[in-house]
């Protein structure tokens, strides 16, 4: 069964999302205003929308894949966005990392308009997204985190209800910490090992199955040892998220004193112009290699 879906937003996220669910064969209406990320996904079968709204306007489901609350409302809310498109009971998923706090103003606003809102945000990054072994984490009404899985099931392996509006955006912080603090201490244990003379490359199987072993040491202790930069998510996005988790923490009065140490590396990485890189350049931080990253 295919379903009528619009995307807006067509960056590194978005646009595995969208390539997987144009092979999969949902009939999907494109909107992002760089329109060379549009034709990438016209090369599967995507339609080109002119706005969000007329994206919105031949669809039941509307994906959004974008970086910032304020983006979020400019793409629904403003001038030809998805709300002046959209059909009433039209289901907005926002897949964006945004604040909870924002989330939850947004759906109430959307919902004034007739239209219905779930936020689930994920896990896995694009190389998850192409393959459809997502980890989703939703927030909304049971029944509209339902009928929001009719399309993510194309992307996503493990999806979980966590609640009403907003769980899923406090659900991806929380995830974003455990991340976040878990690249670091590869990073920083791959040093060690290049340091003491160990041959890194070997770890991850050598402590495969053990306490030690996750999914970011099998995948990014090998990038780190070898410097393999090539782009999959980047380090300005973790510090949103991070910061993101530390207001969360503000608010709940909650200590968080690791969190605060990863988000100072991670700050100071972009400070350095290393915003717009992947995870693996946190070895930059090791190194104090002066270099340039190759696009």
């Amino acid at each position: 069964m295919s379903n009528r879906v619009a995307l807006i937003g067509a960056g590194a996220m978005g646009g595995a999302i969208g390539q997987r669910l144009a092979e999969t064969g949902q009939h999907l209406t494109v909107f992002d205003p760089d329109p060379v990320k549009i034709a990438a996904l016209e090369a599967f079968g995507a339609k080109r929308g002119a706005s969000a709204a007329e994206a919105a306007s031949v669809s039941d489901f509307v994906i959004l894949s974008l970086n910032a609350p304020k983006i979020v409302r400019l793409a629904v809310f403003g001038d030809k966005g998805v709300a002046a498109g959209a059909a009433p009971g039209t289901l907005i998923i926002d897949m964006s990392s945004i604040d909870p706090d924002a989330t939850k103003e947004l759906a109430a606003e959307a919902a004034e308009k007739g239209l219905r809102w779930v936020d689930s945000p994920l896990s896995g990054g694009a190389p998850k997204a192409l393959v459809g072994q997502l980890t989703l984490m939703a927030g909304g009404s049971e029944q509209d985190v339902s009928d929001a899985h009719k399309v993510l099931c194309h992307v996503s392996s493990n999806y979980t209800h966590m609640g009403p509006v907003g769980a899923g955006q406090t659900t991806k912080l929380i995830n974003q910490v455990l991340c976040g603090l878990n690249f670091l201490a590869v990073a920083e244990a791959t040093q060690l090992a290049l340091d003491a003379g160990v041959d890194a490359a070997k770890i991850p199987q050598a402590l495969k199955g053990g306490r030690a072993d996750s999914a970011i040491l099998q995948e990014y202790m090998p990038r780190f040892v070898t410097k393999d930069y090539r782009r999959t998510g980047r380090i300005d996005n973790m510090v949103k998220d991070l910061n993101g988790a530390q207001d969360l923490a503000r608010r709940t009065n909650t200590a968080m004193p690791l969190t605060a140490v990863c988000a100072e590396v991670h700050r100071m990485l972009t400070a350095a112009g290393l915003g717009g890189e992947d995870q693996a350049a946190l070895m930059e931080f090791f190194t104090g290699a002066k270099r340039e990253i190759s696009p």
